[in-house]
């Protein structure tokens, strides 16, 4: 399956420690973060690449470039760059609309580590979400799902505090929830999915993984100590 990428945010939670390249490119050591992250998807499988870009695309561009005949043989890779911010759900629009895309594929967030959830959604199909546990979800915001699977509601962030589900990230989607796009800016959280909540139709996919969003530094640093010790341990806990 398709896996389309969201690379063109502008990282400003993060600029304190990272404001020379953009946050998917935040160096590990001397490697960047999409290098650990590509490398992880590719052993999941994917083979098929969409890059959604704008903020520094020229550095994601050269990133990918030079990998082409590397980590990225045999791959298929793409990248497009928003021509303005258009938000996540945007984003995709304007990758289904420029690419005549059709059918399902996977969209995912290029600065949150997850330690698998590929095969599953692969296995789930579209439209569904992997959620993960977390010990307090106010820094994410809350995903409740019913007796049969489906999400049933959101809850923003620091509105829910303690143990629960959250949005890890990692969904698959159908091209024809983008269809109609108007063009204008569209989140994936507020527009896309409230809408296959409703029609219940958004299944939520629970996966005990690691997980971990490096868009603040306490985060980033802690990945980065995670890849130096050679990923012992676990990050979720």
């Amino acid at each position: 399956m398709k896996m389309l990428v969201l690379a063109g945010g502008f990282g400003t939670r993060l600029r304190d420690v990272v404001n020379d390249v953009p946050k998917p490119l935040a160096p590990v050591g001397t490697t960047p973060f999409l290098h650990y992250q590509v490398e992880h998807w590719i052993a999941q499988g994917v083979r098929s690449f969409v890059f959604l870009l704008h903020h520094q695309a020229d550095l994601i561009d050269r990133f990918i470039d030079a990998r082409r005949d590397g980590l990225l043989a045999g791959c298929t890779v793409q990248s497009i760059t928003e021509p303005q911010p258009l938000d996540t759900g945007g984003a995709v629009a304007y990758a289904v609309r420029y690419l005549g895309l059709e059918g399902e594929f996977l969209v995912t967030n290029a600065d949150t580590w997850l330690g698998s959830g590929v095969r599953e959604l692969e296995s789930a199909g579209a439209d569904a979400m992997i959620v993960v546990r977390q010990a307090d979800v106010s820094r994410y915001g809350q995903v409740e799902v019913d007796d049969a699977g489906f999400v049933c509601a959101f809850r923003e962030k620091g509105e829910s505090r303690g143990a629960g589900w959250i949005n890890a990230g990692l969904c698959a989607l159908q091209a024809e929830h983008f269809t109609a796009w108007d063009g204008q800016r569209l989140s994936l959280e507020k527009d896309v999915f409230p809408k296959l909540l409703a029609a219940r139709r958004l299944r939520a996919v629970p996966l005990e993984s690691d997980f971990i969003d490096i868009g603040v530094p306490e985060d980033y640093r802690r990945y980065c100590r995670w890849q130096e010790r050679d990923r012992e341990g676990k990050l979720c806990s």
